[in-house]
């Protein structure tokens, strides 16, 4: 029977993922291992992660083991991945998306419009700060990093009137309930890769892409694509604040995208297209299509 090792950070978000992938593998008839590992992301809290690094900090030690042959594939949160992996490795595989909404988390409050003047709202990520900006101008949107129960504890603590963060992972981890309200996606765009996950594996690994083949989602794939080709071609990174959001409609893909600039207050830059997509280029095509018309709108 294949044995194969899966990469994955310690968080427990992190570790139902790697245990959801692992299960449907087994099912497949193949012995799985898991390897728990801390990154850097995880271990520096008292910055934003566009100060520090950017997402990547959050996959660079499972590289490590794939390289080194300690692991053989790696789950990750599609939008940790920074859009260009290194030479040598592959995104194996992409699965079926959850929700790829925001969600709006608050004690004492139903929906963003409730909250009070000033209010305190905790965010991690630049584009939700200048989506949130465009909408609620007069609030005060502090930093907020930490796993997913770190978060939720200071929102507990009072720290914050409300705080911002993926469905996705919420309902991943049955905390679903915690969610007052979901943003709609006309209001705040999903980041590329919202609620994806994605695994990665050396190249030269056909025998493990070959096992995770099955569990790829052609649909969720494709959007992904022409999402993180918006962000590869604005040179994306968690230090742009930058939105992408892709649905299959009929026979097109539709994908629109939002930048904003942080230095000013409620300028918000969008673009959407439209195309029937066969595979990946071309859904890469149209990503760079919509990047193209964001730098023409001022986009930088």
């Amino acid at each position: 029977m294949t044995q194969f090792t899966i990469a994955t950070r310690e968080s427990r978000l992190a570790l139902w993922q790697a245990e959801h992938v692992k299960s449907l593998l087994e099912q497949r008839g193949f012995r799985i291992a898991l390897l728990g590992m801390t990154t850097k992301g995880d271990q520096i809290l008292d910055r934003s992660l566009s100060k520090v690094g950017g997402k990547g900090l959050f996959v660079k030690e499972l590289e490590v083991a794939l390289e080194e042959g300690r692991a053989d594939l790696a789950v990750h949160s599609l939008k940790d991945v920074p859009m260009d992996l290194p030479a040598g490795f592959s995104l194996a595989c992409v699965m079926e998306r959850e929700d790829p909404r925001d969600a709006f988390v608050s004690n004492n409050y139903d929906k963003l419009s409730e909250l009070p003047q000033g209010a305190v709202v905790g965010t991690s990520s630049l584009r939700r700060v200048v989506l949130l900006r465009a909408l609620r101008p007069d609030l005060k949107i502090e930093p907020l990093r930490g796993n997913l129960d770190t978060r939720l504890r200071k929102l507990d603590d009072s720290q914050y009137d409300a705080i911002v963060l993926a469905s996705a992972g919420l309902k991943r981890l049955g905390l679903g309930s915690r969610i007052r309200d979901t943003f709609d996606t006309e209001a705040m765009l999903p980041a590329a890769g919202q609620g994806a996950l994605g695994i990665e594996t050396r190249a030269e690994r056909p025998d493990v892409a070959a096992a995770l083949a099955p569990l790829a989602h052609q649909t969720t794939w494709l959007c992904v694509a022409a999402e993180r080709a918006v962000s590869r071609a604005m040179g994306g990174s968690c230090s742009m604040p930058l939105a992408a959001h892709a649905t299959l409609e009929g026979e097109y893909l539709q994908l629109r995208a939002a930048w904003g600039d942080p230095d000013q207050a409620g300028r918000l830059v969008t673009a959407r297209a439209a195309e029937i997509v066969a595979d990946l280029d071309e859904a890469a095509r149209l990503g760079e299509e919509v990047a193209a018309k964001l730098r023409a709108g001022g986009a930088h």
